[in-house]
Formats: structure tokens, C-alpha cells, sequence
């Protein structure tokens, strides 16, 4: 696990090296923490890697043992499946009902990095997105340019359109209009046009950004 992480951190990929590591995580799964499921999961999807033995394994045996995850692991897992385009339901569902449970826990690119993830893969647990966007709002000024743009993406992707936190995020992203990088500024834009809000003072900087 710790192995996958640093190459995936110093961006070298290797196939014939992750493949390599697959079979031994897959075969050592058993043994794994939370953390260790977690970031071998970021790491290979961290390089793009959807290695179907490594996935399929840190699945049954994260759904299995999903109440020893923290926040951070099952926001890491939650983006590392959906990153790579695998949703498995049954992970997808354990990962949800224990994120309710540690809302309070996640930070700010936790929060977003779960309602990007859940968004991706088209799964629009109600109860979850209701306990992201309470736990967003009350940390909404924490959240950078691409947590802003990631939830409002996420939640207009689901076709949910909160009212409360579609205005704070449009408060936020005018303060720091000047932080978002041009893709988080489009998807922030499409995310409201989605929903159909237009938000004067956000779509009047939007072109001048």
C-alpha cells in the first residue's frame, strides 16, 4: 500500500510495478487497515490504473469492514472507485451510511471529494447529500476554489439544487473569483446554469475571470 502511494505521489507509472502490487495487496487484503484499502485504492487511480483484481478486493474487504474508516479513507475511496469508473454497489452503500455517521469528521476536500465521487458514479444517496450539504455550509468558508467547484457540480450532476448552499457557495466563489482556475470556474458555471440559478454577481464575473 505504502508502495503504491509513493509512486503514485512522485506521478511515476509503472504497469508491470502496479500490476505487480495488485496480486500482493490483493492476496494480503485480509491484513489490511482501513488506511492501507484506502490509499492503495487513491494510488492507483491516482495514475489511472483500473486494475480489476485490486479494485474487486478492496471492495468486498472495505465493505466488509467499512466501520473502522475514518472520514478520510472513505472520501479516498469513495474518489478512488469513481475515479476510475467503478461502482460498486454494495461499497458505494456501506461508504454512504458510514459517511452520515462521520459527517462531522470530514473536511472541507473531503466533503467535496465524497459528493464528486457519489455524483460520478450516478448514485444520489438522499440522506448523504442532505448531511454534505449541512456539513459544507458550516464550513463553507474553509472550502477552496475546487472544493466550491466540486460540490456544486456534484449536486447539480445529482440534480439537486439546495438553495442555501448554491447561494453560499455563489458568495464564496465571487470573494475568490480571482483562486479558481479556468475548468473549476466552468464547472461552477454549468453547475448553476444546471440547476437553472443565475446568480448576478457570479455570472458578471465569470467572463471577466
Amino acid at each position: 500500500a505504502r508502495l503504491a502511494w509513493a509512486f503514485a505521489r512522485s506521478t511515476m507509472c509503472n504497469r508491470n510495478l502496479f500490476g505487480d502490487l495488485a496480486v500482493a495487496a490483493a492476496a494480503r487484503i485480509d491484513y489490511f487497515s482501513s488506511q492501507d484499502m484506502a490509499i492503495s485504492a487513491w494510488a492507483f487511480a491516482k495514475v489511472g490504473i483500473a486494475d480489476q483484481l485490486l479494485f474487486d478486493s478492496v471492495a468486498k474487504a472495505a465493505t466488509v469492514h467499512i466501520s473502522s474508516f475514518n472520514s478520510q479513507d472513505l472520501a479516498n475511496t469513495a474518489w478512488a472507485f469513481a475515479k476510475v469508473g467503478r461502482s460498486n454497489e454494495a461499497l458505494f452503500a456501506a461508504v454512504a451510511t458510514a459517511a452520515i455517521t462521520h459527517i462531522g469528521s470530514f473536511n472541507p476536500q473531503g466533503l467535496a471529494n465524497t459528493a464528486w465521487a457519489f455524483a460520478k458514479v450516478d448514485r444520489s444517496d438522499e440522506i448523504l447529500f442532505d448531511s454534505l450539504a449541512q456539513a459544507s455550509l458550516a464550513l463553507i468558508a474553509s472550502f477552496n476554489s475546487q472544493n466550491l467547484a466540486n460540490t456544486v457540480w456534484a449536486f447539480a450532476k445529482i440534480g439537486r439544487s439546495d438553495e442555501e448552499l448554491f447561494d453560499s457557495v455563489a458568495r464564496a466563489a465571487v470573494a475568490g473569483i480571482g483562486s479558481f482556475e479556468r475548468q473549476a470556474l466552468a464547472n461552477t458555471a454549468w453547475a448553476f446554469a444546471k440547476i437553472g440559478r443565475r446568480d448576478e454577481k457570479l455570472f458578471d464575473l465569470v467572463p471577466r475571470a
